[in-house]
């Protein structure tokens, strides 16, 4: 089965099979990312500038700003839902560390 994914927006929000589906105004608690020094990066996704599904998962590139650092960077192939069966599932960003960060 076949999904559609892209950016809309300016790189605001991710499409799936042509309805928005992530914004990038969510905040994610990473602590197994290298992406500042804080314990906790809360990070704002400020642009998602790539979509693509790895395995059943909807990865994006993206572009964001740890909200107690100020520190901004970007991650690619960051997992913000799965499709299963057709169907896409976000990730919600309170869940994230447990659901999907690697373990280090």
């Amino acid at each position: 089965m076949t999904v559609a994914v892209r950016t809309l927006d300016d790189g605001a929000w991710i499409s799936i099979n042509d309805s928005r589906a992530v914004s990038n105004s969510g905040i994610w608690p990473l602590t197994h990312y290298d992406f500042c020094d804080c314990e906790v990066a809360y990070v704002l996704l400020e642009s998602f500038y790539d979509v693509g599904i790895d395995h059943h998962e909807v990865v994006v590139g993206t572009i964001g700003q740890c909200i107690e650092c100020g520190h901004q960077d970007s991650i690619d192939d960051f997992p913000v839902g799965r499709i299963v069966d057709g169907e896409f599932y976000a990730y919600e960003a309170s869940e994230f560390q447990s659901l999907i960060e690697p373990e280090n």
